[in-house]
């Protein structure tokens, strides 16, 4: 088992096979019922931190690369680019089980709900 803080976490960059920046953690978004990790936050998109687009992306997606201190997340960029988003000032709700349904399906992951 490796346990890592939270926060270590966040600002780390996302990057696909291919190389191409897909983003940063912004945050890590926890299931308290469950008591697990439900998503981490993506920010891709904008210029210097204006304009990004934030993406829920399902935690069992990301595979940390503690060597680089980044997270791979296999998917296209384009992949990414068309998954359900939204902006820093409206997040979705929480718990949203149909929104989370929606974005575990984005990205072919079953749901642990």
């Amino acid at each position: 088992m490796q346990a890592l803080s939270a926060a270590t976490l966040t600002g780390d960059k996302v990057t696909n096979r291919a190389g191409e920046d897909l983003g940063k953690i912004e945050e890590i978004m926890l299931d308290t019922d469950e008591g697990r990790i439900a998503y981490a936050v993506v920010s891709f998109g904008g210029f210097l931190g204006i304009g990004d687009k934030y993406f829920a992306i399902p935690w069992k997606t990301l595979k940390l690369d503690t060597d680089n201190k980044q997270f791979l997340l296999d998917v296209p960029k384009e992949r990414l680019e068309n998954a359900p988003g939204f902006d820093k000032n409206n997040w979705p709700k929480t718990p949203d089980y149909n929104y989370m349904s929606e974005i575990y399906k984005h990205y072919d992951v079953k749901s642990y709900w």
